[in-house]
């Protein structure tokens, strides 16, 4: 028995630190984040767009410039608990204190100034995939926006969810800068619409599933999942059954643009918030995005038909 208890105490010790190695934080090299030339902040607005920031850092209902009022308070119900987005006006309250360093290591790498795992529900698993330039020119746009003191409410997490070191190593799972998708002689405009869609714009967040872990399944990119709250769906915007096949890429850079679809229905949900982002973003970026979700390759709806 003595021999046996004298053995548990050191793999109890090697197992904790492994775990903690494994599971520390991250960061962007030093020598990339100083190559990096000053933030454009005209250019910065674009990338705010194709980002979608104001969709979940405005306040709720928030409509025009309110929009550019960053307060957070929306709550992003899913399987984990329900995630509360925060204030990123230049503010005290909000990332007012943070370098561009600070942003980097939160967009690229998941990790917090004060060295945290962030949580997924910020979707830094795509907007890993981003590049440096376009996240100093988000950061000088992010500087010329109206502060607000407004101070987010807390997640709403049960154990053990609400461990963030334990987020380290689903992170070491699923954060990758690499494409999503392999495209054989892709065109300019093919490349562009990658980098948005998988990037940037992080579509695949919502119109992926995603497994018990809530890892994205990436065998079945864009093919539609279970909405996260539970009730009904996001859809297929793959050219597989029950997806966007029967629309032309002028349709669906036009569906970006104007919320207006082939059949004359309108975008709704969260789809509404994409479409006033769109607004923000260059034409020939809408019509890159639509001629990459021309090229990928189809799937079958990701989601099981009774949900719908």
């Amino acid at each position: 028995m003595r021999t046996a208890a004298s053995l548990v105490l050191p793999l109890i010790l090697v197992g904790g630190g492994a775990f903690w190695f494994l599971s520390a934080p991250s960061y962007v090299d030093a020598a990339k984040l100083a190559a990096v030339g000053p933030g454009d902040a005209q250019r910065g607005m674009s990338v705010f767009g194709q980002g979608g920031c104001a969709s979940c850092h405005a306040a709720p209902g928030a409509k025009g410039d309110a929009r550019l009022v960053l307060a957070g308070g929306v709550n992003l119900v899913t399987p984990f608990g329900t995630f509360v987005t925060p204030n990123i006006s230049p503010s005290k309250q909000g990332i007012g204190g943070w370098s561009f360093e600070d942003l980097a290591n939160a967009m690229l790498k998941g990790t917090s100034p004060d060295g945290q795992n962030l949580y997924p529900a910020f979707p830094y698993t795509s907007y890993a995939r981003m590049q440096l330039q376009d996240i100093a020119d988000l950061y000088a746009y992010l500087k010329t926006l109206p502060p607000t003191d407004n101070v987010a409410g807390p997640h709403k997490l049960g154990f053990p969810f609400n461990i963030r070191r334990g987020l380290g190593l689903w992170k070491r799972l699923y954060l990758s800068p690499e494409p999503v998708l392999t495209i054989a002689d892709a065109s300019d405009a093919i490349k562009r619409g990658q980098y948005l869609v998988e990037g940037p714009g992080h579509c695949g967040e919502c119109h992926t599933p995603r497994n018990p872990i809530g890892g994205l399944d990436n065998s079945q990119w864009l093919a539609g999942a279970k909405a996260p709250e539970g009730k009904g769906v996001i859809p297929n915007i793959t050219g597989g059954d029950g997806g966007i096949d029967s629309w032309s890429e002028k349709d669906i850079a036009y569906a970006l643009e104007s919320g207006f679809t082939p059949d004359f229905d309108s975008l709704g949900g969260s789809m509404a918030d994409v479409v006033l982002n769109m607004a923000h973003v260059e034409p020939a970026d809408r019509e890159a995005i639509a001629a990459y979700l021309k090229a990928i390759p189809a799937h079958p709806n990701g989601y099981p038909a009774a949900t719908k």
